[in-house]
């Protein structure tokens, strides 16, 4: 069997930058071992598989270790498919997943994402995270994954973080932030759960980083950036209980794979 693979990286309109996405559109699902195999062979931090549906696609996501609920630098780089390949010129398009429905908006070259906010509670932060970090965070919050906030966009650039510590969580994923020197916040994200040591630019994160700094800053529209070695920049705003997170996109790569 032949299928088509496309690789975009999401969150960069530069090559070489943001975080690379496999992206796999299906006519009917692959079983679930045979998704996650091949998620393990393409061996990023995401694939995406797509499926036409009556109101738009059905998407998964996989690691190269588990399915995950949800990824937003894998929607982005799967809506950037979509209006190249498979409808082309369409201005919106929408996805169904496991955390619901998620609309798609283009602007010009940006993509827009309407995702569900993911709100953190304060914690007290487990010795296991302090001796991942290396430093003691500010404070400590805890949703989908723990959140640590440090002092300073220098502080997070600058951690060496220990993931055998982080492999001990009870949480599948460790986001550092702080604020920015030319952004309204920074941050990196580590996984080593889910076979991501860490992330290049991690959407679905900024369900739960965009509600806590917009409440931190008083202000619903902002600027990130995520500090790993390929970066990404992320345009961002807070809408109730949703979170638009906009970026860009480039593609890298375009064939098709046999099993």
């Amino acid at each position: 069997m032949k299928l088509p693979l496309y690789i975009v990286n999401a969150f960069s309109r530069e090559p070489f930058r943001g975080n690379p996405a496999a992206v796999c559109p299906l006519n009917e699902w692959l079983d679930d071992a045979t998704m996650q195999r091949i998620a393990f062979q393409n061996n990023l931090s995401e694939t995406a598989f797509i499926l036409p549906a009556d109101d738009g696609y059905q998407i998964r996501w996989f690691t190269p270790a588990a399915e995950v609920p949800l990824c937003g630098h894998a929607t982005l780089a799967s809506a950037a498919v979509v209006r190249r390949f498979l409808q082309p010129d369409c201005r919106r398009v929408d996805f169904q997943s496991m955390s619901g429905r998620l609309g798609v908006e283009f602007d010009k070259e940006k993509i827009l994402l309407d995702f569900p906010v993911i709100p953190a509670e304060e914690v007290a932060a487990p010795g296991n995270l302090i001796r991942g970090l290396g430093v003691q965070p500010l404070e400590v919050l805890v949703a989908e994954y723990y959140m640590a906030v440090l002092d300073s966009e220098e502080q997070v650039r600058g951690l060496d973080v220990n993931l055998k510590d982080f492999a001990t969580l009870d949480r599948k994923g460790v986001i550092v932030t702080a604020p920015g020197d030319e952004v309204d916040f920074v941050s990196r994200f580590f996984a080593p759960l889910l076979s991501v040591d860490e992330d290049p630019v991690t959407g679905s994160a900024h369900c739960t980083l965009v509600p806590y700094w917009a409440q931190r800053l008083g202000k619903t529209c902002l600027r990130a950036k995520q500090l790993s070695r390929r970066g990404g920049d992320l345009y961002c705003e807070l809408q109730g209980n949703r979170v638009q997170l906009g970026g860009y996109t480039n593609f890298y790569l375009q064939g098709e794979i046999e099993i």
